[in-house]
């Protein structure tokens, strides 16, 4: 990923071109760089002056237009590109694709090409269901290309439905994970288990008990874990963080409800990260009805949840097992105590008290502890960047273990 990763993004004609233009200034604010290519039904929407000024680059929209005479430029495009992209891709260019039709400079080139190719569909619902354009991206997939689903969702038709193309954002995570996964081979296939979030234990129908957890750390582990090609379960608790690209996740509340989940997924896992700031007690007796306001002391009787990561390491077989331990005192003695007495591969401590380390921010900073003694410190950074820190340290944990 240091070195410039060079997109050829190819626009065929439909509303979403749109999108295609915040995706190439996106991927340029990213360090990719890129070169459009569109036909001529996509300029009926959006010019090529939009896409050059945003991708700072020669707009290419006809193969008979030669601008340096040294090279076919629609073969010069094809070797080019490390990624190409079809974005929007309507029913007409899959069905072109998928006939070895190529009649302009988009199909032309690639045609042409060997670079990996993704895909993102857009058009109405009932176009995306025919038969005829389900058959032709059958066909390409047997080629090779990799789709990304539409949305559903209202559609520039009237229509709610399957066709609405991915966001951007989401596109420019496909684009990410498809480098980061090349550099990863490691973590292909695996499958992974995070768990994030607070969990939130019921006194009433009104009230509860929670923590300040935001799960922006569980969402960073899982996003890097499922970009290098995991297959990567998320069980969250209550959040408003969106689902990252690539990750299956599944929603809890209560300790009890991230205990049932976490074990049902537990035996076909290869690695747990426990990063999930889960309530060590809760009410004995949560009641049904709204407790009114009474006298000025009120006392409630608070009993322990179940420990989710001791059980889990009490169980472990072959599964590589890593918890965190949010501390703001001995935070070093009671990390170590934590990974030997819950059975752990390795622990990720941090203390919460330091600036920069608390809960709901986006920086963290934290001391990994393995279980033969080895020591990293993860300096202070975004919670991403520690993520892939992360990973990187427990890489060797997950070699030739499991699938």
């Amino acid at each position: 990923m240091n070195q410039k990763k060079r997109i050829l993004l190819c626009v065929s004609g439909g509303i979403a071109v749109f999108k295609a233009a915040a995706l190439t200034s996106k991927l340029t604010q990213n360090d990719y760089e890129v070169k459009v290519l569109m036909t001529q039904s996509a300029e009926k929407f959006v010019t090529p002056l939009t896409f050059q000024a945003l991708s700072r680059g020669y707009v290419h929209d006809d193969t008979f237009d030669e601008p340096e005479p040294d090279k076919i430029a629609h073969i010069d495009a094809a070797d080019w590109a490390d990624l190409i992209v079809i974005a929007p891709a309507t029913a007409n260019v899959l069905g072109k694709l998928a006939n070895g039709i190529a009649d302009d400079m988009v199909t032309t080139t690639l045609m042409a090409a060997t670079a990996p190719i993704l895909v993102a569909p857009a058009m109405n619902v009932h176009m995306y269901q025919h038969p005829a354009v389900q058959r032709n991206m059958t066909t390409l997939e047997e080629f090779g290309y990799r789709f990304i689903e539409p949305d559903d969702g209202y559609l520039a038709c009237g229509y709610t439905g399957k066709g609405r193309m991915a966001e951007p954002e989401d596109l420019l995570a496909a684009i990410d994970h498809h480098f980061i996964r090349q550099a990863h081979r490691e973590w292909h296939g695996k499958r992974v288990l995070v768990t994030a979030g607070p969990t939130v234990e019921a006194v009433d129908p009104v009230r509860y008990f929670t923590n300040r957890s935001s799960g922006k750390m569980g969402f960073a582990v899982a996003e890097e874990a499922a970009a290098r090609g995991a297959h990567v379960t998320l069980i969250a608790g209550p959040t408003a963080l969106a689902t990252p690209h690539g990750v299956q996740r599944i929603d809890v509340k209560s300790a009890e409800d991230m205990y049932k989940e976490v074990h049902r997924a537990y035996p076909d896992t290869d690695l747990v990260i426990k990063a999930a700031a889960v309530a060590d007690y809760k009410p004995e007796d949560a009641v049904t009805e709204k407790i009114k306001k009474q006298d000025d002391v009120m006392t409630l009787s608070l009993v322990k949840t179940p420990d989710i990561l001791k059980s889990l390491g009490e169980q472990k077989k072959d599964q590589v097992l890593v918890g965190f331990a949010a501390e703001s005192q001995q935070v070093e003695e009671y990390g170590r105590k934590k990974l030997h007495e819950k059975q752990l591969d390795a622990i990720a401590i941090n203390h919460i008290a330091k600036e920069g380390m608390g809960f709901d921010g986006d920086t963290n900073e934290i001391m990994l502890i393995f279980q033969n003694g080895r020591e990293v410190t993860i300096p202070l950074s975004q919670k991403r960047d520690v993520a892939r820190h992360l990973l990187d340290e427990i890489e060797p944990l997950i070699t030739g273990r499991g699938s």
